[in-house]
């Protein structure tokens, strides 16, 4: 097995490799500047790692990582002109840079150019089962991002709901990046699916430790300001849960808050969160679904060291401040 820097190097190194056409420049710049813009190419790191951990090269499957780090990104360019955000990763958005219109059709082509990548198997017989798995992962995603418009406007929304939602709009995602790669590597069924596994509860609580350093990180380590979760009112696990708490008094003095944008609210939030032990169930559901990632990949007959480089990448998920 690589390393994880070795498998950021040849991701960055390959997207850098890309050739657009020249024209027309309209469509094809938005997308170089948005693969360009880095992150932590977590899906295709998953990928290629899951299909050498089952035997093949890197080389084998970078096509696939390709395609899901494209896709991944074309839905960041439709998510932010939902969300009206200005700055992805420090840069300012594609729609704000150039306008909606813009950002909608580069995002477009991006997930047209993500099934082609994605298509390109170094064998014709996995091309069905890649191909199945990468439209209904993809179905999946867009119907977690609705359900996420929804419970804008819904306040009685469920932990279930709300662990179903997230489990669609972030973590499938990398659960079909792990079995891709292993699909490619030519692993058997029930090692494709504990690496699905593992890459779904990896996505959880990947997502809840999100949730919870917006509201309880550190900025200068994080990033960005904190609180922006609480300002917008967004349902996340720690607000449903407080919702939820059983205190009246608790949900209700939240509830007064909602609309309001200041510093007190985020302080006033914080300390409830706080004070009837929110933060520290949101924490627990983290080690939890962290566990259960690890649990999924050690149940395999993958190699010691594939099995090291998957749980050191859930540990390391579940202790991060940024």
């Amino acid at each position: 097995m690589n390393t994880k820097e070795w498998y950021a190097d040849y991701i960055n190194q390959t997207v850098n490799d890309i050739k657009y056409p020249v024209e027309p420049e309209g469509l094809y710049a938005p997308i170089a500047y948005t693969l360009a813009s880095g992150g932590k190419r977590l899906r295709p790191m998953l990928l290629l790692a899951a299909c050498e951990a089952c035997g093949a090269s890197a080389d084998s499957a970078v096509n696939q990582a390709l395609g899901i780090e494209m896709y991944h990104n074309f839905t960041l360019l439709h998510d932010d002109v939902m969300d009206r955000a200005d700055v992805r990763r420090g840069r300012p958005t594609v729609h704000v840079k150039w306008d909606d219109s813009t950002a909608i059709l580069s995002g477009d082509a991006m997930l047209t150019m993500a099934g082609r990548l994605v298509m390109k198997v170094v064998d014709d017989k996995i091309l069905r089962p890649v191909m199945e798995l990468f439209n209904t992962t993809a179905m999946e995603v867009y119907e977690g991002q609705q359900y996420d418009m929804d419970f804008e406007h819904r306040d009685d929304v469920s932990i279930d709901e709300y662990l179903n939602m997230i489990r669609l709009k972030t973590s499938v995602l990398l659960g079909a990046a792990c079995k891709l790669g292993a699909i490619v590597g030519g692993a058997d069924a029930a090692t494709a699916d504990s690496l699905y596994e593992y890459g779904t509860m990896l996505g959880l609580a990947f997502q809840l430790q999100d949730d919870y350093l917006d509201t309880f990180g550190d900025p200068a380590v994080f990033g960005k300001a904190i609180g922006g979760d609480i300002l917008n009112d967004k349902k996340t696990y720690l607000l449903i849960s407080a919702l939820r708490c059983g205190d009246d008094a608790v949900a209700s003095e939240i509830a007064s808050m909602f609309g309001v944008r200041s510093d007190h609210k985020i302080e006033r939030i914080r300390q409830l969160y706080v004070e009837y032990g929110i933060d520290r169930l949101c924490r627990e559901a983290i080690d939890y679904y962290s566990d259960m990632a690890e649990k999924s990949v050690l149940a395999t007959e993958l190699p010691a060291d594939a099995k090291e480089f998957f749980v050191d990448i859930a540990r390391k998920s579940r202790a991060r401040s940024k």
